[in-house]
């Protein structure tokens, strides 16, 4: 078995030669050597139990919001979930598929009177990829509203967690300690009042719009919290707010964004944020360490 016989002979297609800038937030990255998009679970599970038996790595995105791709690309199977997105709202449950963007699952739990992840309304990837992050806003966090997880193994088996197995934690769960595969959720709410669940999620998008450069491309907030400090104020006093390395950007509105203003290149963002972590602990004996994910890179790039 080969690559070329790898993709020719799938029965989920299969691109080559696909440009990663094309799906990142930060309109960066170079070339995935191949790149597919399941609709559903049967395909997702195909395309990973197809890449274990040619012993091809895989590597799972959704928004593709909280990641760095680099400018060389990735030679693994990039799967996009975006396609697979399917939400269901059952009583005070919804079930959703992991490629669903949250702002999606959000919508429905308002629109159905559902309470408890407005804080979740303005985040900018999908279920799956929040899961893996336990991605929060708001004194929020995913793990809080997950009861249920379904999930495909290393080995390509169909496995299935209760939250509260899931070693969540601060940005961190068993999906990046396994390489499990997220496929499914089941989310817990509580009834409510539909307007007033609206109108807390639009009040939070704004303060979301007027804090944070959402106008520019960017790969979110770069950097964890460390206990005790904030990031962008840290920025600010090392004096990098608006510091600029090739098109990439220390955000004039939020500095704990990195924004690509000028055709920005992953190595010009890698160069950015290794600036910061140097002044940053010079300063304050503080190393930051980052929230987003750098794909594609070497040992010592990162």
């Amino acid at each position: 078995m080969n690559k070329t016989d790898f993709v020719k002979d799938s029965l989920v297609p299969i691109s080559s030669h696909v440009l990663m800038a094309e799906f990142t937030y930060t309109l960066t990255g170079g070339y995935a050597e191949y790149l597919a998009r399941p609709k559903n679970q049967a395909e997702l599970e195909y395309l990973v139990q197809r890449a274990i038996a040619y012993k091809i790595p895989y590597l799972l995105l959704g928004n593709a919001s909280n990641v760095i791709v680099s400018d060389d690309g990735l030679s693994e199977l990039v799967i996009i979930m975006t396609d697979f997105s399917q939400i269901e709202v059952k009583g005070s449950q919804i079930i959703a598929s992991a490629g669903a963007k949250l702002k999606d699952v959000t919508l429905a739990a308002g629109k159905s009177g559902l309470t408890g992840i407005e804080f979740a309304c303005g985040i900018p990837g999908t279920l799956g990829g929040a899961i893996f992050m336990n991605a929060g806003a708001y004194g929020g966090e995913i793990s809080s509203v997950i009861s249920r997880i379904r999930a495909i193994n290393s080995a390509g088996k169909i496995v299935e967690y209760e939250a509260n197995d899931f070693h969540f934690g601060y940005r961190q769960s068993r999906a990046q300690e396994e390489n499990l595969v997220v496929v499914q959720a089941v989310i817990n709410l509580v009834p409510g009042d539909p307007e007033k669940i609206i109108q807390l999620m639009d009040e939070l998008n704004e303060r979301r719009a007027a804090r944070q450069p959402l106008e520019l491309p960017s790969c979110g907030s770069v950097f964890r919290r460390p206990p005790g400090h904030f990031v962008g104020p840290m920025i600010q006093e090392s004096g990098l707010q608006g510091k600029q390395i090739g098109g990439a950007q220390v955000s004039k509105k939020h500095a704990g964004f990195i924004v690509n203003i000028d055709h920005a290149t992953a190595g010009d963002y890698v160069a950015l944020i290794h600036l910061i972590q140097k002044t940053v602990f010079e300063k304050f004996g503080i190393h930051l360490k980052p929230e987003v994910r750098f794909l594609g890179f070497k040992d010592g790039e990162v």
